[in-house]
């Protein structure tokens, strides 16, 4: 069985608290490296361990890390993404309200690894409680030692600040996160340059995940090759799955990348409810491209969603009945993307507009037979055309659905 690196210890009462994470072994990764390890070497492991972003992209941690200018008058800044305003995803809300130690943690090891003395974490507007827990756990931090100046006496500094943002989708794009943090309405930054060497204040810049960044302690303390061994050679560690919709037992699980979708479906969230049939599951949040019924015997990593044509992205996995309607599923998804579009790239801004008039006008019965051809025109003509993924990510779950469920969807359309 595999080991819970992060969820491990949910369940534990009051583990939110600073004396209750020392008591579970907190902050032993901290006292092993900032004595000890060079920082140089922390990053090293990082690579090792093969760590890929756990929001989204799947981009390697310590990779990115390493593109960092270390000899540059500017100061650094870590970045750490928690807006997590992707539709079906939970699972970084349940680290930060039950485990924050564990992310502050692997913020301190990360900002020393790279040179930073100044971190955020910059947290979705909704969540108000967790705000409050998590600058609870900075302030217990500071006090004991953790954060601040001089931490445990080795003479690095560094300072965590809890922003919160407005509720904006679009700010879970790195750079839109940028531009919100620095006071400026969440618009994506053409690109290059990279937040790596020009950021926030236009500093070098690290930006990374929560669930990310709290997988470094146990890389840290136990070494690459245990983090590894959780999952694969290629893809290291465990993934927290956020599983909705009609399953017996909805919620997060930790499992080892590369666990059948299939079992995580049937074995482990109990199967689907009332013994009804499934019909499609949505893998990785609202904007990986759907899959059927019978496409789901494949294993959960970025490179095997990659190759069925969808993909992995925060692993909230939305599971969905034969009684659910897939033009309501179509518009619930055209609704968000037309309201959540940052309005900045045309394509985006005009096709999800017009897709969700169409969509609507389909809900209402008056479809016609030419609608599903133009929704598939639009959301094509959004492809790669936006100065951000956000672009791909509202087009793609429109097209795989309308391309999987066509037949279904032509039912509403007059002929």
């Amino acid at each position: 069985m595999a080991t819970k690196i992060i969820s491990g210890d949910f369940g534990v009462e009051n583990l939110f608290e600073i004396r209750t994470y020392l008591q579970r072994g907190g902050y032993e990764a901290v006292k092993k490296a900032l004595p000890r390890m060079k920082p140089a070497e922390i990053l090293e492991e990082v690579k090792k361990a093969n760590l890929r972003g756990r929001g989204g992209a799947g981009f390697p941690a310590g990779v990115k890390w390493g593109f960092v200018p270390q000899n540059v008058p500017r100061p650094k800044y870590l970045c750490v993404n928690a807006d997590e305003g992707e539709p079906g995803t939970f699972k970084d809300r349940y680290i930060m309200s039950h485990h924050p130690h564990l992310l502050i943690e692997g913020i301190i090891l990360a900002s020393y690894a790279v040179g930073i003395h100044t971190a955020f974490i910059y947290i979705r507007g909704e969540y108000e409680a967790v705000a409050r827990r998590l600058e609870g756990a900075v302030q217990e931090a500071q006090r004991e030692g953790y954060l601040g100046k001089n931490i445990l006496g080795t003479g690095f500094d560094l300072e965590v600040i809890v922003h919160r943002g407005a509720g904006a989708y679009i700010c879970g794009e790195e750079t839109a996160l940028l531009e919100s943090l620095e006071g400026k309405r969440g618009h994506p930054r053409l690109k290059p340059p990279f937040p790596a060497s020009i950021g926030l204040f236009g500093c070098p810049t690290v930006i990374n995940n929560v669930e990310t960044l709290s997988n470094v302690p146990f890389i840290v303390l136990h070494g690459a090759e245990s983090f590894l061994k959780q999952g694969l050679p290629k893809d290291g560690g465990t993934r927290i799955f956020s599983v909705s919709g009609m399953v017996k037992k909805p919620g997060i699980y930790e499992l080892p990348l590369g666990t059948k979708l299939v079992t995580l479906i049937y074995e482990f969230a109990g199967g689907m409810m009332d013994g009804k049939k499934l019909k499609a599951v949505i893998p990785g949040g609202m904007s990986a491209p759907i899959l059927r019924a019978d496409e789901i015997d494949l294993p959960l990593d970025f490179d095997s969603l990659v190759e069925a044509g969808s993909m992995l992205g925060s692993a909230a996995v939305i599971v969905i009945d034969e009684e659910t309607s897939m033009l309501e599923v179509l518009k619930t998804m055209a609704r968000f993307y037309f309201h959540e579009s940052c309005g900045q790239c045309t394509p985006c801004r005009v096709g999800t507009s017009w897709i969700y008039k169409i969509v609507t006008r389909m809900v209402a019965g008056e479809g016609r037979k030419e609608d599903l051809d133009t929704i598939i025109d639009l959301a094509s003509n959004i492809m790669g055309k936006t100065l951000c993924p956000m672009g791909d990510a509202a087009a793609m779950p429109i097209l795989s659905l309308c391309r999987k469920f066509r037949e279904e969807l032509a039912k509403n359309l007059a002929p």
